[in-house]
């Protein structure tokens, strides 16, 4: 990536786009504000403010690229759940192979910050993006980008943008989880028909199969599983069928954030091909993880013996109200913490310097700007204190919030993390 892309971070001016940050803080660089070390609860933050923990974070990269290693998974994090380039960055130096990202903007970020190689996971039809793209590719050999097709319609659209191309761009075929998951192609035969299509064209060039499990309908580790062998199965039955020829090696891509223990099982098992083969995992949430949904779903939790994601996000708000006591309501709202697959959970309460566990507190609902808070008997709450909420679904936090105080355990913050969406 580019040291000096990342480097002009830490030259943004801190001012009103940033929420939370110190009022006090505007007008000085990012790196200054980070020189300086305040503390999240005394340094001037206002409230609402997310934080990420810098122990948390730190383990949770650290852990994800021992699971790739261990099994032999080369490794190209979501990032789309972050849209971070300084995370891109930390992900790459320990291993990834790339970033896999979903749609042109996305990629026009990273790009702008060196990222090398992107697994777009997504059919890519837009004539300018396919035309913006391909100028990319002419103009710098080392970078490389795979996308999905799974359609006819879409390949003849695809060869008609890139007309004039000077270097194919690389496809695999999406298989599509079962019926009524979300894209892909719904059966083998069509799968042929699709990399037929390919075959057909100069500016496209296959190089392997790829697919998402979390959509298998009703999933279990049986459905992801048998999904996961037929994504196999294709890419054997292509490359028997001379498919691949002519590609160095063979892709052969899945991997959400809660079934990646199916792909490590699975993949594991690929035979030999007519080329070695790239068994690409691309699960992103691990960055932050979260105290939801993949709390819940974790891989982890099924084989405990490989280790433990641990959340690494934590909103912090403030008791504005307290009409009754059953009811309570916070300064932060759906403007603020993710709530698309569960509402935020409150963890503990700070007033004075201390903390406690937020005993008999929780958040029924979201307004735009407050949460709604019931209170039982034994919560001890009072305007002024300070809620630290947990959050599900990391991919719905990041996008709320630009710039992010990496927070050590003291509350002392130590970086910012600057994201694109």
């Amino acid at each position: 990536m580019s040291a000096e892309a990342l480097d002009r971070l830490a030259e943004e001016r801190v001012d009103h786009r940033f929420k939370g940050l110190p009022p006090d803080a505007d007008g000085l660089t990012v790196g200054e504000l980070a020189a300086q070390r305040r503390n999240l609860f005394t340094g001037g933050f206002t409230t609402p403010v997310l934080a990420l923990s810098a122990e948390r974070l730190e383990h949770n990269l650290a852990l994800m690229e021992t699971y790739a290693t261990r099994h032999h998974l080369a490794f190209a994090p979501h990032g789309k759940t972050s849209m971070a380039p300084q995370l891109f960055r930390r992900q790459i130096e320990r291993g990834a192979w790339g970033i896999t990202l979903a749609v042109p903007h996305q990629v026009r970020v990273a790009r702008a910050f060196g990222v090398q190689r992107v697994f777009l996971a997504n059919e890519l039809v837009d004539a300018a993006a396919l035309k913006w793209i391909s100028a990319e590719l002419d103009a710098d050999p080392s970078f490389r980008l795979i996308c999905y097709v799974d359609s006819v319609r879409g390949v003849e659209l695809m060869d008609a943008a890139l007309s004039g191309a000077r270097r194919p761009l690389d496809v695999v075929v999406e298989l599509a989880a079962g019926e009524g998951a979300r894209t892909g192609v719904r059966t083998e035969a069509e799968c042929a028909a699709v990399a037929d299509a390919v075959a057909g064209t100069r500016t496209l060039r296959l190089v392997g199969v790829a697919g998402y499990e979390g959509e298998v309908p009703q999933a279990t580790p049986e459905r992801v599983h048998a999904w996961l062998r037929r994504l196999v199965a294709l890419a054997a039955d292509f490359d028997k069928a001379g498919r691949f020829a002519g590609t160095d090696e063979i892709v052969v891509s899945a991997g959400g954030s809660a079934w990646f223990d199916a792909v490590a099982d699975v993949f594991a098992d690929i035979p030999e091909l007519s080329a070695p083969v790239l068994k690409l995992l691309r699960s992103g949430a691990y960055v932050s993880h979260d105290d939801g949904h993949y709390r819940k779903l974790t891989p982890f939790n099924r084989v405990p013996e490989e280790g433990a994601l641990e959340p690494a996000f934590r909103l912090w708000t403030q008791v504005v109200s307290r009409p009754s006591p059953e009811q309570a309501f916070t300064n932060a709202g759906k403007r603020d913490a993710a709530h698309d697959l569960d509402l935020p959970f409150a963890q503990v309460v700070r007033r004075d310097g201390t903390e406690r566990p937020a005993a008999g507190i929780e958040v029924t609902g979201l307004s735009d700007q407050h949460a709604w808070l019931r209170t039982a008997p034994e919560a001890e709450l009072e305007v002024g204190d300070w809620v630290g909420l947990g959050l599900s679904h990391p991919c719905t936090s990041f996008d709320k919030w630009q710039l992010i105080p990496v927070a050590e355990a003291d509350g002392t913050v130590v970086d910012y993390i600057r994201t694109y969406f």
